[in-house]
C-alpha cells in the first residue's frame, strides 16, 4: 500500500495561469525539522528571492517551518511546475552542500491552490506568516526570521 495513497491526485488537472495568485506548499522528505536550523532556511530564503527576482513570480509572503514552507505567489513568467522544480532542485543543492549530505530533500510533488479572481490576498498572507504562532514556535512573529510579506 502506498504510504499516501491519494498523493498522486496533486497533480491532476494541474493549470497555471500567469497573473494569478497561488498558495504553494512544499513538505521536507520524511517530515525531517531540517529548517530548525535557520541557516539552512536562509538558502531555502535565497532561491525563493532568486525565482523572484528573474521575474517568474511575484513573491506576496512565503514562511519556511521546520519542516514544509507556504508561499503566496502571482505567477509570471514561467508554470507552477517549472518554478516549484527550479525551487526545489536548487535548494536541495545547496542545502545538501551544506550538510555535506546527498539524496532526496524534499517529498515529491506539492501542493497549490489558485486564488479566485476577487478574492483578498491579505488574509491568506496573514495565515502564512501567522504559521510561526499558530504552531507554539514563537510568541510574537517578529521573534521568527523566517518570513516575509510584500506589505512590509
Amino acid at each position: 500500500m502506498h504510504p499516501h495513497p491519494n498523493s498522486h491526485r496533486l497533480r491532476h488537472g494541474r493549470f497555471s495561469e500567469q497573473g494569478r495568485a497561488y498558495l504553494l506548499t512544499a513538505v521536507v522528505h520524511r517530515r525531517l525539522p531540517l529548517f530548525d536550523d535557520w541557516q539552512l532556511g536562509r538558502l531555502l530564503v535565497a532561491e525563493l528571492r532568486r525565482v523572484h527576482d528573474q521575474e517568474w513570480v511575484n513573491s506576496i509572503a512565503w514562511v519556511i517551518m521546520p519542516d514544509h514552507f507556504h508561499w503566496l505567489v502571482q505567477l509570471e513568467q514561467r508554470s507552477l511546475m517549472r518554478v516549484m522544480q527550479a525551487i526545489k532542485s536548487r535548494s536541495t543543492l545547496t542545502i545538501n552542500r551544506a550538510l555535506n549530505s546527498a539524496g532526496a530533500f524534499w517529498q515529491s510533488g506539492f501542493h497549490d491552490r489558485a486564488i479566485r479572481d476577487g478574492e483578498e490576498l491579505l488574509p491568506f498572507a496573514r495565515y502564512i506568516v501567522a504559521n510561526p504562532l499558530r504552531a507554539g514556535l514563537v510568541d510574537k512573529i517578529g521573534d521568527y526570521p523566517l518570513w516575509d510579506a510584500c506589505w512590509l
